[in-house]
């Protein structure tokens, strides 16, 4: 059988890199064009941290692209879709990627061969299609040429003047609403209060709402990763996640592999790639000590290495991406209270202290003086807004008791 043709990949109009297949499950090769070399020169992360322009092509690039697709099944209702095997990484992407995670466009043909469209939803549509979630993931329709990773249950949606429409022919969404999970009621709302609270505090550009849609419990968030101009025009940000950034195969182990014990990245891993690719390295630790601080205050085990992710200027500098998964999961007695990414090497959420703070930061390096300033910062600031925002007591009061946990336990370098 003849290998398939090779796609393109375009950023912000300009085709940087081909991808091609030799046919075995989940291969991806990845060439830099000679555009994308002559406007970077080598070493530069256009793509990806793990991915850094150079003229030799690479001949494994699976882990950053298999990146762009969903887990579970969404991911099997692409390969159904698509009629490919859910192993097909190369070929799911040339099905679906011309609206990703990020700024990326994937495709045989250039993104000004279609500009796709927004079709309007009713209220009565909008709500049979988050019912039928299940049977649809991702709301994917035979014209749907769209992606996003992840195992919740979701979908992309565009805001219009005339209400919520849906993306076709990969046209780039505004927002993503994500269904409350039944097993955890209340969920939903305790998550978009954690949003407006980190956006209170400068961690997030995101709003989110709770809406109910046919009777389901739903959050609507904007996309961090869009800008919508005067004229309605979106435009995409490029962005990656921590496991792609550092190469790591987040599916293995049925998808534990996103999880630091389970051989995904650590903070010390993110604050490296910040150190290097970063403008002001100084900067970039502090602002992710104040996420990791306000993961630990809101109480969050699941911060791993898919929920935290950067973002990628023309230059090839990168930054820490905005606060986008912020649910409070002590709340809730079933989920893990191990988090995502050891913090100081402790391993109980509810357990952290000032101490592991410190002694986390002080790894990446960020002296202890400039830790103990941001933990003081953070911590005063959302013991100050959480009453403003708490949708429940119970998470208004936890967070403050965490915070004043914490300034409790700072000792003044």
């Amino acid at each position: 059988m003849p290998r398939p043709e090779p796609i393109s990949v375009w950023l912000h109009g300009m085709p940087v890199a081909e991808l091609t297949t030799n046919g075995k499950p989940g291969h991806v090769a990845c060439r830099y064009t000679e555009a994308a070399l002559g406007r970077w020169g080598d070493g530069i992360p256009v793509l990806s941290c793990s991915l850094p322009t150079r003229s030799r092509p690479y001949r494994e690039a699976r882990n950053f692209f298999r990146g762009l697709l969903p887990e579970g099944a969404a991911h099997s209702a692409m390969a159904s879709i698509a009629g490919v095997p859910a192993y097909d990484t190369f070929s799911l992407l040339r099905r679906f990627g011309r609206d990703v995670a990020g700024a990326l466009v994937i495709g045989a043909d250039p993104p000004e061969a279609s500009d796709g469209a927004a079709e309007l939803y009713t209220d009565t549509e909008l709500a049979a299609e988050v019912a039928g979630l299940d049977e649809r993931p991702l709301a994917l329709h035979d014209d749907s040429e769209l992606s996003l990773p992840g195992v919740q249950k979701k979908m992309t949606l565009i805001s219009t003047d005339r209400g919520w429409a849906r993306p076709v022919g990969g046209r780039p969404s505004t927002h993503i609403l994500k269904v409350e999970d039944r097993r955890f009621p209340g969920m939903a709302a305790a998550e978009a209060a954690c949003l407006r609270l980190a956006r209170r505090l400068g961690l997030t550009t995101v709003h989110a709402e709770v809406v109910d849609v046919g009777g389901i419990p739903c959050m609507i968030v904007s996309r961090y990763d869009r800008t919508v101009g005067d004229d309605g025009a979106v435009a995409r940000i490029h962005q990656e996640d921590a496991c792609q950034a550092t190469n790591t195969d987040a599916t293995i182990d049925r998808g534990r592999g996103k999880y630091e014990r389970g051989g995904g990245p650590s903070l010390a891993h993110v604050a490296a790639l910040l150190d290097r690719h970063g403008r002001t390295d100084v900067g970039e630790l502090e602002a992710l000590l104040g996420l990791v601080t306000f993961t630990v205050l809101i109480g969050n085990a699941d911060a791993h290495g898919k929920n935290i992710s950067f973002l990628h200027d023309p230059d090839g500098h990168i930054t820490l991406a905005p606060a986008y998964d912020t649910v409070p999961t002590v709340l809730w007695s079933k989920l893990p209270r191990r988090p995502g990414m050891s913090i100081g090497g402790c391993d109980d959420i509810g357990a952290v202290t000032a101490d592991h703070l410190v002694a986390e930061a002080r790894r990446w390096p960020l002296s202890e003086r400039r830790a103990h300033q941001v933990i003081e910062r953070v911590a005063v600031c959302t013991r100050d807004e959480i009453e403003a925002v708490a949708a429940v007591d119970e998470l208004a009061s936890g967070v403050a008791d965490r915070a004043d946990s914490l300034l409790d336990g700072l000792v003044p370098p």
